[in-house]
């Protein structure tokens, strides 16, 4: 069921008025229904001042109020229905019977216009289109003069798919209005729904030459054409359309399109670059142009500074939209240059400096450029905004955890855990998780695995927390079984995470399973975007376990220069043999 727009309550209120409800009695009646009248439409007038006033809730249950007390009035019927409607969140049984209450009315009076057109609109809203296309051509037969009526009536036709009757319809109302170019465009449209190209082309010359210099009419001509794949027609009526309006940067991207997809890329790189400069292009589609660009660009592997001057020529246009500036973050994100990343991130938050998904981005930055201390530094700003944005805490925490300041990563975690949903099992399970992690490298073993425990406990499918779990218990030698039971459930999750991978070989490694654990520690290998000098010892290990001392040394080398501070990796190159510390 669609969902109807509660603004047309009001207007019809303002439009209608008293008229229906205010009827006068007839002859006859008897003394205690002329009463019952009374009463209803007293309440109705009180319904009406509390609407005026905002107060919904009253609204509705005096119209309700006013309904049962003169339930033979068709009027309280209809727009008791009405209201029904207009609940927030309607069943589909109050729906249904809103709708009857309403059609009650319309069926005894069909010669009230506007009631009967309300019902009309609505009945598309609950998937009543038949019913509605029926509605709109009996009004068309009372009213034969009313415009909107007829235009409506086309509009349903072609939502049940009528297309031909729908063209027919906008036809009998050029007749009265003259030549319009808007029903012009609209058959065009249902033409071109109908795979009637002769249709198209016809309605779209008419469309033209109603105004030949007009941009706009141009522009449509070229999509006729572009439709139905005359690209060299499509291009002529484009061109005509920019130079009556060469700020307009739709028939750009147009013509952008009709290049890409017949492999011209030089003239599709200068009709995008025309389209982004272009000033009457919203900042929108300029984003979204710009997004679909980079990522051609980068398939091309083509990373030249192209991309930087439609970044300052954009900037220059519009210098406060949030958006470029994020586009731009994340475009030098994507090429690794993390300063200039962050720096377009500061400009975001100079905008809006309360938006906290923004202080987010700024802090991953920060964590992706090893800048922990500037991460730092943009939570606890962005805490002064946010004080109650548990996420904020997460990105803290870490950072503290790398730069080894582990009482301060605690007390983050503390204060997150203090102020988290006792409900929010995940949050609290990865705050957990960070907790055991710090403790760990304290070397606190039994506070570092107790905080696993209750993380598990909290949340068993937390897979980064069983990974890490199963790699700690294996460094220390301890439970292997339940490490490996672990690290299995986090691979199955996560087939092709590189660090579960390594984990999960590492397992094996210390569980003399050295064939296996090679499977996976190269699996591991193949699926990890950068080198890692950690997993390129363990391959080296896993190898030279396998016996194949000489490639375990070549990883050992490989390792040791992403991390020659690593004493006993040294000590595997110089011997050209395992140790193990």
């Amino acid at each position: 069921m669609r969902k109807i727009s509660r603004n047309i309550l009001l207007l019809v209120l303002a439009v209608v008025g008293m008229a229906p409800v205010m009827a006068g009695s007839k002859k006859g009646d008897d003394a205690s229904a002329a009463m019952r009248r009374d009463k209803a439409r007293y309440i109705y007038l009180e319904a009406l001042r509390h609407r005026e006033d905002d107060n919904n809730g009253a609204f509705h249950d005096l119209i309700r109020h006013a309904y049962a007390t003169d339930s033979s009035n068709t009027a309280l019927s209809y727009y008791y229905g009405l209201t029904l409607l207009m609940r927030e969140n309607v069943s589909r049984t109050d729906a249904e019977r809103g709708v009857s209450m309403m059609r009650r009315h319309v069926e005894a009076h069909p010669e009230d216009y506007y009631e009967a057109y309300t019902y009309a609109t609505l009945l598309p809203q609950i998937d009543r289109d038949e019913e509605a296309l029926a509605t709109w051509k009996k009004l068309a037969e009372l009213f034969p003069t009313k415009v909107e009526v007829q235009g409506q009536l086309a509009d349903c036709y072609a939502r049940n798919g009528n297309f031909i009757e729908a063209i027919a319809t906008y036809d009998s109302l050029e007749k009265v209005l003259g030549v319009s170019p808007e029903l012009m465009l609209r058959k065009i449209t249902y033409y071109y729904q109908m795979h009637d190209t002769t249709g198209m082309i016809e309605q779209g010359k008419r469309l033209l030459k109603t105004a030949p210099g007009n941009a706009q009419y141009n522009y449509v001509m070229g999509h006729v054409f572009q439709s139905v794949q005359m690209n060299d027609s499509a291009l002529s009526y484009f061109d005509k359309s920019i130079a009556l309006a060469p700020d307009n940067g739709q028939p750009y991207l147009d013509k952008a399109n009709i290049y890409m997809l017949s492999g011209d890329s030089v003239a599709y790189d200068r009709e995008i670059n025309n389209a982004l400069v272009s000033k009457d292009l919203d900042v929108e589609s300029k984003v979204a142009v710009l997004v679909d660009y980079i990522k051609q660009l980068f398939a091309r592997q083509d990373t030249t500074e192209r991309v930087n001057k439609l970044f300052t020529v954009l900037l220059e246009q519009h210098p406060h939209e949030a958006a470029i500036h994020e586009l731009y973050s994340e475009y030098f994100v994507a090429r690794k240059d993390y300063k200039r990343a962050a720096e377009q991130m500061q400009y975001v938050l100079d905008i809006d400096p309360s938006n906290a998904d923004s202080w987010k981005r700024l802090m991953m930055v920060n964590l992706m450029a090893e800048q922990y201390p500037q991460a730092i530094a943009a939570g606890d700003k962005a805490l002064e905004y946010n004080p109650d944005n548990i996420d904020l805490y997460q990105y803290i925490g870490p950072a503290y955890y790398q730069i080894k300041e582990y009482d301060k990563a605690l007390e983050v975690y503390d204060r997150c855990l203090a102020i988290a949903d006792t409900l929010d099992y995940k949050l609290r399970s990865s705050v957990l998780t960070g907790k055991g992690d710090v403790y760990y490298a304290l070397k606190d073993t039994a506070q570092s695995f107790a905080c696993y425990e209750e993380a598990l406990r909290i949340d068993p499918t937390n897979v980064s927390l069983m990974n890490n779990y199963a790699y700690f218990l294996t460094l220390e030698g301890k439970d292997l079984d339940k490490a490996e039971r672990m690290s299995a459930k986090a691979v199955n999750a996560q087939p092709e995470n590189a660090t579960f991978l390594d984990t999960y070989a590492w397992v094996f490694f210390k569980k003399g399973d050295y064939k296996l654990a090679l499977i996976y520690i190269e699996s591991a290998l193949r699926n990890d975007n950068e080198l890692n000098g950690e997993v390129l010892e363990h391959y080296g290990d896993i190898l030279f376990m396998n016996g194949e001392p000489e490639k375990a040394v070549e990883q050992w080398q490989r390792a040791l220069e992403l991390d020659p501070e690593r004493e006993l990796l040294r000590r595997k190159v110089e011997n050209k043999t395992y140790f193990y510390k």
